[in-house]
């Protein structure tokens, strides 16, 4: 199973309505079940430095099945994945990654957002996942 283009456009357009509605002009990035970019967005006036980011936010939570933010967790000094961040050609350990689910359960994708703070780069990316059908 794998997300369409149009999931895809439908999970990037809620997510920009929430970028609008908070004021924050992101990059969005979606990733299929393989992790290769399946759409992306720029808003206008979006960071440039944060395209690679919300890339690598989307690739990172589809790799490890989980929010890019709870990999940061597990990667800091002393804890088990420390380091892993160098690893894939660079993953991003911080908020704003969030694996997307079909209706059954399974890891079809994820979305990476970035552009504001961490919060609402997670904010924003729960946003365009909750869209998901």
């Amino acid at each position: 199973m794998d997300i369409t283009i149009e999931q895809a456009e439908l999970i990037s357009s809620a997510a920009r309505k929430k970028a609008q509605e908070i004021g924050v002009p992101m990059n969005i990035a979606i990733v299929d079940a393989g992790a290769n970019l399946k759409a992306f967005h720029r808003m206008d006036n979006a960071w440039l430095g944060s395209i690679d980011i919300a890339i690598r936010k989307a690739k990172t939570a589809r790799l490890f099945d989980m929010e890019s933010g709870d990999l940061g967790k597990l990667s800091q000094p002393e804890e088990p994945l420390y380091g892993i961040e160098v690893t894939n050609g660079g993953l991003v350990s911080f908020p704003g990654g969030i694996p997307l689910k079909n209706t059954a359960g399974e890891i079809v994708g994820a979305i990476g957002v970035s552009g504001g703070t961490v919060q609402q780069d997670r904010e924003v990316a729960l946003t365009g996942a909750g869209a998901f059908v």
